[in-house]
């Protein structure tokens, strides 16, 4: 089983290398430790490490698992990174410190209605879905501009753009593609690139980069 500090150790100096290659500074990346279905005995040790930025895919289990952790931690910051339902967008609102899959009108305009109620200003990436993937979440490329008029009318602080590329498929031309549209619709913010493919989103732009199974071995 992979320990989870020493992997970190390893991620880092890779991000670090990769960034340098790029010629970008280390900490113009992010790096998004997915510790979706792990327990909190498995993400303790990240934290005692320094890990302090966290991504989970659903609303009930960061609710369920990371109170008590944050509560002795509480500099950690959270990132919803799976798929949001409207009818969550409260909780959500709530309990995360980001989201980077808003990826339709009516997740806009929930997440701004309970953004207003909570009184706080949750910063959220726009999931492309890049590949024009049935099968996935994320917005038509063609569909793009109006849904980012759309966010930025509900006055939701939007900081970039997200995407997840097609599997099995050489992934730097769908980064390229996502680092194009963000800079055309001047977004500085791009989330992309996971444990198999974290280095090649860098050299191509990544902010984010969304990393579980390099991190914590399979998942629990």
């Amino acid at each position: 089983m992979t320990d989870p500090a020493t992997a970190l150790a390893d991620i880092t100096a890779r991000i670090a290398r990769t960034a340098q290659i790029a010629g970008r500074k280390a900490d113009e990346v992010t790096l998004v430790a997915i510790s979706k279905t792990h327990p909190a005995e498995r993400i303790a040790p990240l934290i005692a490490a320094g890990q302090r930025v966290f991504g989970e895919n659903r609303v009930q289990e960061a609710a369920e698992k990371w109170p008590a952790l944050r509560d002795t931690n509480p500099d950690i910051a959270l990132h919803l990174v799976g798929q949001l339902q409207s009818n969550k967008a409260d909780e959500a609102v709530r309990l995360f410190d980001c989201i980077h899959a808003l990826d339709r009108p009516s997740l806009v305009s929930a997440l701004g209605k309970a953004m207003d109620k909570a009184g706080r200003q949750v910063p959220c990436f726009v999931q492309v879905n890049i590949g024009a993937e049935e099968q996935k979440g994320g917005c038509a490329i063609a569909d793009l501009p109006a849904l980012l008029d759309e966010v930025r009318t509900a006055q939701i602080p939007v900081i970039g753009l997200m995407c997840v590329p097609p599997l099995g498929i050489e992934p730097a031309p769908f980064f390229a593609l996502l680092d194009k549209l963000a800079t055309d619709n001047g977004l500085a913010g791009r989330s992309m690139g996971m444990s198999d493919d974290f280095e090649t989103a860098i050299m191509l732009g990544a902010t984010h980069v969304r990393v579980g199974s390099a991190l914590f071995g399979a998942r629990g």
